[in-house]
């Protein structure tokens, strides 16, 4: 009863919200929610709210199945283009403990950048075919970058000509779709904490923090957006392609909600 009531005040207070009014409402759900769930925790995804699963998934992080994907990843960063540039002359800090700051809103191209889109656009500033967004290179990549920014916490801002890009994302997050009608909302906020077969669904505060992520499932690292778009083909819905704007503005408005929440990618999941 009384989750149904906090639903219930959560979504009358949603539809007009400002962005800082939606952060605000929901941590606020959430800490009425899981009172015992520290907001740092989030970050961990569902390994938060059940010890059990913690206890197996800190196990497992002792000797991480990604780490020659790390590997990987920092060989691909640090190897020279053909013009002897590398990816540490495209961004600042050298590209060491940056990825906090992405996605962020780009007045020049007027949209939202990530990381991913970031370091296609250093190979082509560089002569460079881009890489397939959702190819293990890119993954390997975002993951050593990732892992180099590990404990940061997310600084996403919001300027004033970014708002529409927010608002296209916090509808999509909200919008019914597809055969099962649907949204991102239904799971993360209706459901969250609850367990749909065997599976605890994870709150969407904390969705952007782990990625990429390495899944038992599959066995291999993959993206924040082919998790998205995972999703959609779960509810049958219409897939939008990884990067699409509307994927990237979704992303831009996790990342806001979760602002001052530490990364800890790439991580693990089921």
């Amino acid at each position: 009863m009384k989750c149904c009531f906090l639903i219930f005040i959560f979504f009358t207070t949603t539809l007009f919200a400002s962005p800082q009014e939606d952060s605000q409402n929901i941590r606020y759900f959430y800490q009425q929610l899981f009172p015992n769930v520290p907001l740092d925790n989030y970050a961990d995804g569902v390994y938060a709210f059940d010890v059990d699963a913690n206890n197996a998934w800190q196990a497992i992080n002792e000797f991480p199945p990604y780490e020659f994907d790390l590997d990987q990843g920092e060989v691909l960063f640090n190897t020279p283009f053909s013009n002897q540039k590398s990816y540490a002359d495209c961004f600042a800090n050298k590209g060491i403990a940056i990825a906090q700051n992405f996605p962020y809103w780009n007045d020049e191209t007027k949209e939202i950048i990530t990381l991913v889109l970031a370091i296609n656009q250093c190979r082509i500033d560089n002569h460079e075919p881009k890489l397939n967004y959702e190819s293990a290179k890119m993954n390997y990549l975002t993951a050593y970058m990732a892992y180099t920014s590990r404990g940061k916490r997310i600084q996403t801002k919001l300027p004033n000509p970014a708002l529409t890009a927010y608002e296209s994302g916090k509808n999509y997050f909200y919008q019914r779709r597809g055969q099962l009608n649907f949204s991102c909302a239904s799971c993360h906020i209706d459901n969250a904490g609850k367990y749909i077969r065997s599976e605890i669904l994870s709150p969407a505060l904390g969705h952007t923090t782990h990625w990429p992520a390495y899944r038992l499932k599959t066995q291999k690292l993959g993206s924040l957006h082919t998790r998205f778009k995972v999703c959609n083909k779960l509810i049958r819905a219409d897939i939008d392609a990884a990067q699409s704007q509307s994927l990237r503005q979704l992303e831009f408005f996790l990342s806001y909600i979760a602002n001052g929440l530490p990364l800890n990618g790439p991580s693990i999941r089921k």
